[in-house]
């Protein structure tokens, strides 16, 4: 049967309009016929693949292959890597070959001495490292989950939330869990290793629109301008022009969702300073407002992350200046026994937030804790 024929009569069938959309394509074992008989050779059974263009390649990579892989990426040489595995160079070779097959790329680079990685190898021995330590405490986690022991937790923390929050939210979660890893960073980072189950709750300043996640508002606290105490002083927007004259403004990157929100606030009240000096840190911005070098837009929890300079500094709370930012504790929906520990987290925050930060704040300047909101869970 041609092809054009067998689409033909299967046409009404449940698969045709997957047939419309797939890639059909034919593997015979003489690939120099045009055309092959069934009738002639009813020895020959054709191999028919259907393959979906729009799915990636859903190939299992084997884990012993990957182990041997990661050592031989170590070690940078596969003698070496064959007498601690036990096993024989060649077998080591053979395995490397095929999960190059395998992957579609080259990993090893086998004209230089000794071997170094492709960028294809670099990638799979910084996935397979972490994916074969995952694996390795695999059993001793069911045990333990079996035991009712303690969780291991991966946390991720928004730098700004780790520098005045995070060693207080650290010494409790040392007591809930067994193993305890911390990731700092910017919020699409954390949000990032979330969608990818590097981490099992993250706590950033963005609500992330991912399936299965759950963003709990924790608190939201409102934009404010600091300045030198010898600078202009701003009680309304139009001040600010004044300001513009005396100072040049010090900004957030504006890759950051920090330098987003701070440049959304500002164009809210039509001022649109030029830009001269942008730094990646909430502390180093504080410390150059310190040193006279300019004026800035940030919030509350940001001044405390610069606690060293925030004496330094003038606040300056403008109504006009209508913009907040809100930070969420990010859990996955059904998670079980995370689910339950992220709502214990929470209360955590919530009490770290009322007794340590609002007081912390006060002290910088009595006008902060009134510009910060704590919220509840929902």
């Amino acid at each position: 049967m041609g092809l054009e024929a067998f689409l033909r009569a299967n046409s009404s069938s449940p698969a045709a309009p997957f047939l419309g959309f797939a890639h059909l394509i034919i593997r015979v074992a003489n690939s120099t016929a045009q055309t092959i008989s069934t009738a002639s050779n009813p020895a020959y059974t054709p191999c028919i693949e259907i393959r979906d263009n729009t799915m990636q390649d859903s190939r299992l990579i084997d884990m012993q292959a990957l182990r041997i892989f990661v050592a031989t990426a170590q070690d940078c040489n596969m003698s070496r890597t064959a007498k601690k595995l036990g096993i024989s160079q060649s077998a080591v070779s053979q395995t490397i070959r095929m999960l190059e097959d395998s992957v579609g790329a080259p990993l090893l680079n086998r004209t230089v001495r000794p071997l170094t990685l492709t960028p294809a190898g670099i990638a799979l021995f910084n996935r397979g490292r972490a994916l074969l330590d995952d694996a390795c405490n695999i059993r001793s986690a069911v045990l333990d989950a079996s035991r009712e022991a303690k969780p291991s937790l991966r946390i991720g923390l928004v730098d700004s939330f780790a520098a005045t929050c995070g060693t207080h939210l650290v010494q409790q979660l040392l007591q809930v869990t067994n193993q305890l890893a911390v990731r700092t960073g910017l919020t699409p980072n954390l949000g990032e290793a979330l969608a990818r189950r590097e981490l099992d709750l993250v706590i950033s300043s963005r609500q992330l629109d991912l399936e299965e996640i759950q963003s709990q508002p924790l608190m939201s606290e409102r934009f404010m301008l600091i300045a030198p105490p010898s600078a202009p002083k701003c009680r309304v927007a139009a001040d600010i022009a004044t300001l513009e004259k005396a100072l040049p403004i010090i900004r957030f990157n504006r890759q950051s969702h920090l330098g987003e929100q701070a440049e959304r606030a500002l164009r809210r009240i039509d001022v649109n300073p030029s830009h001269r000096l942008e730094v990646d840190t909430a502390d180093t911005l504080t410390a150059m407002v310190a040193g006279g070098l300019g004026w800035a837009v940030t919030t509350p929890l940001c001044l405390l992350q610069g606690a060293r300079s925030a004496a330094a500094v003038r606040v300056d709370v403008i109504e006009d200046l209508n913009e907040e930012r809100t930070l969420y504790l990010h859990t996955r929906q059904g998670q079980g026994e995370y689910g339950v520990l992220g709502k214990e987290i929470f209360g955590l925050v919530q009490a770290i937030l009322d007794s340590q930060v609002t007081g912390e704040l006060r002290e910088i300047d009595p006008a902060l804790p009134a510009m910060t909101t704590i919220h509840s869970w929902r």
